[in-house]
């Protein structure tokens, strides 16, 4: 399907569902960052900035919702990084994929540190990343790698993945675990910290493309499904497994997140829409975009909001995840 038949597939759907209107309880705010930048992943600070990729030109950005500015720092030549995510230490730490390193950028001086990769493992094509309690740096390869960086020390290790080519989205329980997705193998599994070993689990829906997992205050893994549309919930304490599809015929879901509410919310792209999902009452709401073709990758947020990067508008996008009357 080319980018215009897309359109036009999207804009079907999105006339055809009325239910895809805004849900007005939920405030959302579009901030704009330049034409072409390529926006991908992002993350929020806690000194109230948002921190983002832009993979297009091999940026970082750093946006003051206050008062919609912004402003990047090149990560280094032929830079394209994929995920962010703020450390320990209150830096940003990407996946660099263009220069195949883990790439930390300091949050005042903006300088640039890079970890390379080991040479035998020469294109990764690094996903994203995340920090266990004990301040190490897990990240996936989509190429069929993940690995671990100790910041204090600088030891990297990389290991091959189970079952070759997908890793990709990657969560840490707040007991600790670490678990990631693979959209090639359709699975999830979790790490074994001290050895590196990961551990395959499979979700009941064959062939699901796992794509995004995020973690709830319970410790039940959040799958975001991209082949299947659905959204599916794993339960390592009892090795169960739930799942929904998203609403439409032809759902694509391919961001996760679990709020501070334990409300999960998805991106679809087929519903050119953010999809808010309450597993108690087991009901979705969807948020359109203004814009066709939004296309968001990424979700993070914090209590009482919900950030994602459209890609394709190159917008930044922000809901309030409690309702206003």
């Amino acid at each position: 399907m080319n980018r215009r038949q897309f359109l036009a597939s999207s804009a079907a759907l999105l006339i055809a569902r009325p239910g895809f209107a805004q849900e007005a309880p939920f405030r959302t705010k579009y901030y704009p960052i330049s034409p072409g930048i390529g926006l991908h992943d992002l993350t929020p600070a806690p000194d109230g900035a948002v921190w983002f990729t832009a993979q297009g030109k091999g940026l970082l950005g750093r946006l003051d919702p206050r008062d919609g500015s912004f402003k990047t720092v090149s990560l280094g030549q032929g830079a394209a990084p994929h995920g962010v995510t703020i450390g320990p230490d209150g830096a940003p730490w990407i996946t660099e994929g263009g220069q195949n390193a883990i790439a930390r950028v300091d949050p005042t001086g903006l300088k640039v540190t890079l970890f390379r990769l080991p040479e035998k493992f020469a294109y990764a094509n690094l996903n994203t990343g995340v920090f266990d309690k004990q301040g190490t740096y897990w990240f996936t390869g989509q190429s069929g790698y993940y690995g671990r960086l100790a910041p204090k020390t600088g030891e990297m290790n990389v290991f091959k993945a189970p079952k070759g080519i997908g890793p990709y989205g990657i969560t840490v329980t707040p007991k600790g675990e670490v678990w990631y997705a693979s959209l090639a193998g359709s699975h999830i599994a979790r790490i074994d910290l001290a050895s590196g070993n990961a551990t395959v689990v499979e979700p009941p829906t064959p062939n699901q493309g796992s794509r995004r997992v995020w973690s709830d205050s319970k410790g039940r893994i959040w799958v975001s499904e991209w082949n299947s549309g659905h959204v599916s919930v794993h339960d390592p304490a009892d090795g169960s497994w739930k799942t929904w599809k998203l609403p439409g015929e032809r759902p694509r879901a391919y961001a996760v997140y679990v709020d501070d509410k334990d409300k999960v919310w998805l991106t679809d792209f087929s519903a050119n829409a953010i999809v808010r999902f309450d597993p108690t009452t087991e009901r979705f709401n969807v948020f359109a975009s203004d814009k066709a073709n939004a296309n968001v990758r990424q979700l993070d947020g914090r209590p009482g909001e919900l950030w994602g990067c459209e890609s394709g508008n190159d917008r930044i996008v922000m809901i309030q995840t409690t309702a206003h009357g």
